[in-house]
C-alpha cells in the first residue's frame, strides 16, 4: 500500500487550525479555570484564564498583517523585516485591556480572524511558502516557520495553557494522562508574542 503524498504546508495548517479552533470554542463555553499558567521560560510571566483569552483576541489579526507585509514585498526584498516582540507596548496594553472580557466575547472575535486567516493560507501558492522574514529576536524565518511560530503553532500553544489551566495542573506537575489535546504534543514558550 502506497502512502498518501505529504499534504502542502497550507493544507496542513488547515487542518490544525480547525482542531485548535474546535479546542478553543470548547474551552470558550466553559467557565474561567483558577490558577496560572506555568512561567514563560524567557521572562518568568505567568498568565491567569482572562489574560490567555485577552492574547488569544489580539494576536492573530497582528501576525496576519506582518504575514501580508512579507508578502506584498517584493521577492529580492527577502528576507523582510518583521514582527514585533513579548515587551510591545501594544500587546501589554491589549492584554490588560482585554483580561477582563468574557471569554465567548473574545472567541466571537478570534473566530473571525481564524476564519481571515484560513482565508489567507488556504490563497498561499508555492511561492508565498518560500518566502522569508526577518525577525528581531528569532532571525531569518520561512513563512511556514513564521506560520507555526506566531499563528497556527500560536493558537495551539495558549489552547494548551487552557487545557492546563482547566484540568487543574499546576506549574511543574505532569500533565493528567487522557487530559488535554491528544492530537497536539505540549509546545514549549518561547519568544511568541
Amino acid at each position: 500500500m502506497n502512502a498518501a503524498p505529504p499534504l502542502d504546508p497550507g493544507s496542513e495548517f488547515l487542518v490544525r487550525l480547525g482542531r485548535v479552533e474546535a479546542t478553543l470554542r470548547d474551552h470558550a463555553g466553559s467557565g474561567p479555570a483558577p490558577g496560572l499558567t506555568p512561567p514563560d521560560p524567557p521572562t518568568g510571566e505567568r498568565w491567569d484564564w482572562g489574560q490567555v483569552w485577552a492574547h488569544l483576541g489580539e494576536f492573530v489579526p497582528y501576525w496576519l498583517e506582518q504575514i501580508r507585509l512579507i508578502l506584498n514585498r517584493p521577492a529580492e526584498a527577502d528576507p523582510v523585516a518583521f514582527g514585533r516582540v513579548k515587551s510591545d507596548l501594544v500587546r501589554v496594553a491589549a492584554i490588560a485591556a482585554d483580561r477582563g472580557r468574557p471569554p465567548p466575547e473574545l472567541f466571537e472575535r478570534l473566530e473571525r480572524h481564524v476564519a481571515e486567516l484560513r482565508e489567507q493560507l488556504g490563497a498561499m501558492p508555492p511561492q508565498d511558502w518560500r518566502r522569508r522574514g526577518l525577525h528581531s529576536a528569532l532571525g531569518v524565518m520561512d513563512m511556514p516557520r513564521i506560520v507555526e511560530e506566531f499563528l497556527v503553532g500560536h493558537l495551539e500553544a495558549h489552547a494548551g495553557q487552557l487545557d492546563e489551566l482547566a484540568a487543574g495542573v499546576r506549574p511543574g506537575e505532569a500533565r493528567p494522562r487522557g487530559g488535554g489535546s491528544a492530537e497536539r504534543p505540549p509546545r514549549p514558550s518561547g519568544p511568541r508574542s
